[in-house]
């Protein structure tokens, strides 16, 4: 019997690391949830070919969004399909063109702000004190992919937008009817 987290080996390291963090964070509001839960997308379709496509896998932020892997395709490496966020308000959005560049945004330490158009990071305050265990994230982030975050984690998400989100929406199209 196989007890990993997940399918996705990258999950699996960062659940190891999340559970050495205990009850602190280590980026703005994420934190693991049961792989694969159901993500939200049942309230848009109860189609299940919509439903089956998403894979659930973290908590987006402290107000109940969900990140998700987006079955876009057919390929095996979970970690390399895109991920989207569904917006505890509403809305489906892509984040990261894969789990790498949602790591890495991650090691920005924003807040996700999920809305109906789009789901942007939001830079903290001037007050805002860091995620508590962010800086052993960062390195682990560093050791474990050699990665490092990006300036600013919205220029990942433009990336991923520019290439799934027109397709996303289609996809939505086709199985959610707004009443």
């Amino acid at each position: 019997m196989n007890d990993a987290y997940s399918p996705v080996s990258e999950l699996n390291r960062l659940k190891e690391f999340e559970e050495r963090c205990g009850s602190e964070y280590y980026a703005s509001g994420f934190e693991l949830v049961e792989f694969g839960k159901p993500s939200g997308a049942e309230t848009y379709s109860e189609e299940q070919e919509f439903v089956d496509s998403f894979l659930c896998f973290a908590r987006a932020n402290r107000s109940g969004s969900d990140y998700a892997f987006w079955r876009v395709d057919d390929r095996e490496d979970l970690a390399t399909l895109p991920v989207v966020v569904f917006g505890d308000e509403g809305g489906i959005c892509v984040v990261a063109s894969n789990l790498r560049d949602l790591f890495r945004q991650l090691g920005c330490d924003w807040r996700q702000w999920p809305s109906w158009e789009t789901a942007q990071f939001m830079e903290p305050d001037l007050d805002d004190k860091p995620s508590p265990r962010h800086g052993d994230y960062l390195e682990w982030l560093n050791e474990n992919f050699g990665l490092t975050p990006p300036g600013n984690p919205n220029e990942l998400r433009h990336i991923a937008e520019a290439e799934f989100g027109a397709l996303l929406e289609s996809w939505v199209e086709r199985f959610y009817q707004d009443e």
